[in-house]
């Protein structure tokens, strides 16, 4: 008698699976450059990473036995380095802060998938998030089989753009490798238009397979029912920001956003908005908006970017995808 399978899923579901307490802890490779003197083991990490521990932080470090050369546990601090050796610092499993764990599935089939994105779940590793993300829980998922037509190609579940951590909202994923080149390339599309310095409303609409709408509530009251923002956005060095601060400069990236009014509320003086972006720079929309006088809406939440500035990421949400389905395009 034949056993009754389980029937596949069909959107909507969710899946997910909860977070260990630890996460599996982070190695970081380093080949030893050709300098004279040769250095010491604890020369080496306390010049090279001297602001991620102080000289006493990498002596226990190694005398702990965290550190490997050429795959080799070696714990005597003093040890010479020799040029092109392999040094590995391997970071002990830590328990990385709350985050959500279920993603619901709003579309699928053989080639990807787009899901919900909650709040609070951050899209790839980074800082003190390198096992909660949705990477890893596209990896720990069971997908749906590849059609015969493409049994040669590998599941490689991965997103193919980001959202911020705090932003809710459509996350398109690829399911294998060829999908996420195609769709890698039609995102791109939009951003190379803007470089080209191509017309909002001719060409670069033309070339566009995907479109981003974001809602943002934002302070005032928005006079004009259309704003197209054309800024630039670049980086200015900031003490204490390694990588510096993302800004509206004339000196920066070309930028393009196309705002429109979706609700006023003249009693709270704010207005909800939906942002249509042409590209992806980081903090685009926010520094968009401040840059026409209407900042997104403070004290909705209390949730500090890295700037510490309390913003209404959880109202930013993208809308809706429109483009064309990579199938086509695999199957030629």
């Amino acid at each position: 008698m034949a056993m009754a399978t389980s029937p596949t899923p069909q959107p909507p579901y969710s899946f997910g699976v909860p977070w260990p307490e630890l996460n599996e802890g982070l190695s970081y490779a380093d080949a030893v450059p050709s300098i004279h003197p040769a250095p010491t083991l604890i020369g080496f990490y306390s010049t090279e990473y001297k602001s991620s521990a102080p000289l006493e932080g990498w002596l226990q470090r190694i005398r702990n036995g965290q550190i490997t050369i050429d795959g080799q546990v070696v714990t005597d601090p003093e040890t010479v380095l020799r040029a092109g050796s392999k040094v590995v610092y391997h970071r002990f499993p830590w328990k990385e802060p709350p985050a959500p764990y279920l993603l619901e599935v709003l579309y699928e089939d053989d080639h990807m998938v787009a899901i919900n994105k909650p709040s609070g779940l951050q899209v790839l590793p980074g800082g003190l998030f390198q096992q909660r993300t949705v990477l890893q829980q596209l990896k720990w998922n069971t997908w749906k089989g590849i059609p015969v037509s493409h049994r040669c190609v590998e599941a490689h579940p991965v997103p193919v753009h980001r959202l911020g951590r705090g932003t809710s909202g459509i996350l398109l994923c690829a399911k294998t490798k060829p999908a996420k080149t195609c769709l890698a390339k039609l995102f791109a599309v939009g951003t190379s238009a803007i470089e080209e310095k191509r017309k909002f409303n001719q060409k670069l609409d033309k070339d566009r397979r995907i479109s981003k709408f974001y809602r943002a509530l934002v302070t005032g009251l928005l006079e004009d029912d259309e704003v197209l923002i054309k800024q630039p956005i670049g980086v200015m060095q900031y003490p204490g920001v390694a990588k510096g601060l993302y800004i509206a400069t004339s000196s920066g990236k070309p930028a393009l956003s196309k705002v429109s009014v979706v609700e006023r509320d003249v009693l709270e003086n704010r207005t909800l908005v939906q942002v249509e972006i042409h590209s992806g720079r980081p903090h685009q929309i926010r520094i968009h908006l401040a840059y026409i006088g209407h900042p997104l809406f403070e004290g909705i939440i209390n949730q500090q970017t890295l700037y510490q500035e309390i913003v209404a990421i959880f109202c930013m949400h993208i809308g809706l995808f429109y483009f064309t389905h990579p199938r086509t395009r695999l199957l030629k």
